[in-house]
Formats: C-alpha cells, sequence, structure tokens
C-alpha cells in the first residue's frame, strides 16, 4: 500500500507575517534616515547646531580669555573674535553659515526685538562687522531669545534662550495666547 500524504508546499501564516514586520522596519528607518520626515527635523537639527555652536564659544570664551560674538542675520550667522590688537571684531570665517532657504532666525536681546538684515551675497566690510550677541570671557553671555523657524506662517517654531548665565536648549515656541 501507499501512503498518500498531502504536503501544501508554501509559506505559514506566521512565516508571511514576520517578513512583513521585517520589511516594515526596514521601510520606516530607510524613511527616517533619508529625512523624509520632512522640514521640522531638519529645522530641529539646525537649532541644535547653534545652541551648540553658542556653548563651545561659550567654553572658549572662558578658556582663552577671549571675547566671541554671533553676528546674525535673518538668513545666516557668523562667530565673530574680538582682535584687542586691532580693536575690532574679527570673522572666523571667511562666509556665514546659511540657514535653508525656507528657514528664518530672529532674536531679542533682553526682551527687545531687534531688527536683523538681510543676508546679502557681498561681505560687509570689515569695520561694520559688529555681533549682536556676545559671549565674553567672565563667561557671561548676552541675554536673549532666538527664534528660528520656518518662513511660511503655520510653520513650525523653535527658540533657544539664555538668562545671561545659562547656554540655551532647544524649545518649542508656544503661541503668544498660550504662554504661562
Amino acid at each position: 500500500m501507499r501512503q498518500h500524504v498531502n504536503q501544501a508546499k508554501g509559506f505559514t501564516l506566521i512565516e508571511l507575517l514576520v517578513v512583513l514586520v521585517i520589511l516594515g522596519s526596514l521601510i520606516g528607518i530607510a524613511v527616517l534616515s533619508v529625512g523624509i520626515a520632512g522640514p521640522g527635523r531638519e529645522l530641529h537639527n539646525e537649532a541644535e547646531r547653534l545652541a551648540g555652536l553658542i556653548g563651545v564659544l561659550a567654553e572658549e570664551a572662558v578658556l582663552d580669555n577671549q571675547e566671541y560674538g554671533l553676528l546674525l542675520s535673518r538668513e545666516a550667522y557668523q562667530v565673530l573674535r574680538y582682535d584687542s590688537t586691532k580693536q575690532a571684531w574679527q570673522a572666523l570665517s571667511n562666509k556665514p553659515h546659511q540657514l535653508p532657504a525656507w528657514a528664518q532666525l530672529s532674536v531679542e536681546l533682553e526682551g527687545t526685538a531687534l531688527e536683523l538684515p538681510a543676508a546679502e551675497g557681498e561681505e560687509p566690510s570689515k569695520t561694520t562687522l559688529v555681533p549682536q550677541l556676545l559671549l565674553l570671557s567672565s563667561g557671561e553671555i548676552s541675554p536673549f531669545r532666538l527664534l528660528l523657524g520656518e518662513r511660511r506662517a503655520d510653520g513650525l517654531r523653535l527658540q533657544l534662550v539664555s538668562d545671561g548665565f545659562q547656554l540655551p536648549k532647544v524649545e518649542s515656541e508656544q503661541p503668544a495666547g498660550r504662554r504661562q
């Protein structure tokens, strides 16, 4: 007698589910690493970069006994160092760090909003370099509130706030009507 064993060739439901979970995880990782998550992620990275730069400059100012500053415009920022021999601010790099085209920067010093110039294609003359934010060798920082946001009205807005002694941290800006 012949035994007839009916074995189906194919995949079980569990095997198919495991493959779908693995594929979903890989696609999720790919989407996040490419940055398809939108400009909010890039804006947060820019804000973290600026907060990190301020922290490094504050430490350098104390360690090197140098005065540093940030020259801000609506689309860019540049690091300056005070040269006591020339009694003038000198740029540390040839060109400022440009923000993405869809982002803008604004600043309040000691509660007063400053009108930032638009970044121009030409370099300003060396005598006009005067920073808005100061990072002093005494450890003090200009009290400020930097707002970094998307240009569109309903876009994400992030803020960096310092009371003059503490380093800023990146926070989401609260709408004017919701402040507590």
